[in-house]
């Protein structure tokens, strides 16, 4: 039995999965329309009121793992069609209220939003509510509450509203595309666009071409993840796949805490650029800081850049937990060396299209990165890394790091640089809580997912970043 978090995650695999085995046969524009109906096969509901719906729904999940709207250029779409169960969100009075006489909440209100009826019970008009939440503040009876989806509550960063229809939008200009709202959706109706064609298509060319190289590079966190198998089975299947050969994406984390520190050693302070969501945050709430972002290439693009630069025939996918990553391959930094993105969920499909059980294959083997790159997968691993990389370049430098875990203790640590009161020298930016092995492509999410990391990293053969980046051919 496969390990998902959610139902959700399992109906998502499922819609991939079709949609890649079809792809692989070459029948997926034949066969289109009767994936829903693989999914949901009988008459009976199992998710929605009527079989119909679920269909219907199901039909829009399948555009969006063929790679969505392509006017949006946003990873992440809304389903709209399936985001009408959750609750109006706002300010709303609860069987609490009591009817008083003090009418406090009325008294407070700038906007005249707040009535009474016959009971002298509240009622709160919501053509005139601001959702200031003075109501709710004066309230003696805590009757007023402010009532919020679990996609709002999920995105730190406010980009998602609702609108007219009752569905949630998503505000591109402030969305970081770190996948919080896909992961915390409880029916599945926001979700990210997948490139799982492309990366079909790319190994199925280079099946006819042997000149022509698909390389996978896989992130650290891919240690706390795939639990039913053995790593070395993970990385068998990714070759029965019709991959040339796997990288560890942690050998790139390796290059650039080394390359990072010495970068920080110069300017005397600096944030890091590892999180394609925290640099966009930096980008869209505090502009004014984008001058201090490490100016190196992410661990994913600096190792496809050595790759793309060494072996000029190779095609480059990376593997990992980030639907931000998606977005980052789009950047024209990265563009050129970065061919395709998939998440852990997608490489399950992709496994399961093909009919492949990695437990039964026999163990390869990563061992390209140090220590200090795999523990890049999780919170303060990149700290530990620049640290490590300034000690073994004798570089005198008193390093004072902020890890800040989740985009909420980035957003406090960047305002108190923007204000210029904060005790500390580099700040290391996840958007995830947790870090990478936080990521909403990820399988399984949990506390023991950084002991997995931190286990995977004791295991690494080259024990310092210089031993790693040494092996590289410059």
């Amino acid at each position: 039995m496969r390990k998902f978090d959610t139902k959700v995650q399992h109906l998502k695999y499922k819609v991939l999965r079709e949609v890649a085995r079809q792809a692989w046969n070459d029948t997926l524009l034949q066969n289109i329309v009767d994936i829903p109906k693989t999914i949901v096969p009988g008459k009976t509901p199992t998710m929605r009121c009527c079989v119909y719906k679920e269909r219907a729904i199901l039909a829009e999940r399948v555009k969006i793992a063929m790679g969505g709207n392509k006017d949006n250029p946003n990873v992440i779409e809304v389903i709209d069609i399936a985001c009408d169960e959750c609750p109006a969100a706002g300010y709303e009075v609860t069987d609490s209220c009591r009817g008083c006489l003090a009418h406090r909440c009325e008294d407070v209100c700038k906007r005249g939003a707040i009535s009474f009826d016959y009971n002298h019970v509240a009622h709160i008009d919501k053509s005139k509510c601001v959702e200031c939440g003075q109501c709710a503040k004066v309230c003696p009876y805590s009757a007023i509450v402010n009532r919020k989806r679990p996609c709002q509550k999920a995105c730190k960063v406010k980009a998602i509203s609702i609108n007219d229809d009752n569905a949630a939008a998503v505000d591109n200009s402030k969305c970081i595309q770190c996948g919080a709202c896909v992961y915390q959706c409880p029916f599945g109706a926001i979700t990210d666009k997948s490139f799982i064609l492309n990366v079909i298509d790319l190994i199925k060319k280079s099946g006819n071409n042997t000149k022509y190289k698909v390389y996978a590079l896989v992130a650290p966190s891919v240690s706390s993840q795939f639990t039913y198998a053995k790593l070395g089975q993970v990385v068998s299947g990714l070759k029965e796949l019709g991959f040339f050969t796997v990288i560890e994406a942690a050998l790139g984390a390796d290059m650039v805490a080394q390359a990072e520190s010495r970068e920080l050693f110069e300017k005397g302070f600096l944030t890091s650029s590892c999180c394609p969501a925290f640099v966009q945050y930096i980008k869209s709430a505090f502009p004014d800081l984008l001058p201090y972002v490490s100016h190196n290439l992410s661990p994913m693009a600096t190792l496809a850049k050595y790759i793309k630069e060494t072996d000029e025939n190779s095609k480059v996918v990376f593997i990992g937990p980030c639907t931000a990553k998606k977005a980052e391959v789009q950047l024209e930094t990265v563009k050129p060396y970065v061919d395709a993105v998939l998440t852990f969920e997608e490489l399950q499909a992709l496994y399961d299209s093909r009919d492949i059980d990695i437990t039964v294959l026999s163990e390869d083997v990563l061992e390209n990165a140090s220590y200090f790159g795999r523990i890049f997968a999780r919170s303060g691993g990149l700290c530990d890394a620049v640290a490590q990389g300034l000690k073994e370049q004798n570089l005198d430098f008193a390093l004072k790091a902020a890890a800040c875990d989740g985009i909420e203790e980035c957003r406090t640590a960047l305002l108190k640089k923007s204000k210029n009161v904060l005790d500390a020298n580099f700040i290391e930016g996840m958007a995830c809580v947790g870090g990478c092995i936080g990521g909403a492509g990820c399988l399984t999410h949990g506390e023991k997912n950084k002991s997995d990391v931190d286990k995977y990293g004791r295991e690494a053969l080259e024990k310092t970043i210089g031993d790693a980046v040494s092996i590289l051919k410059y």
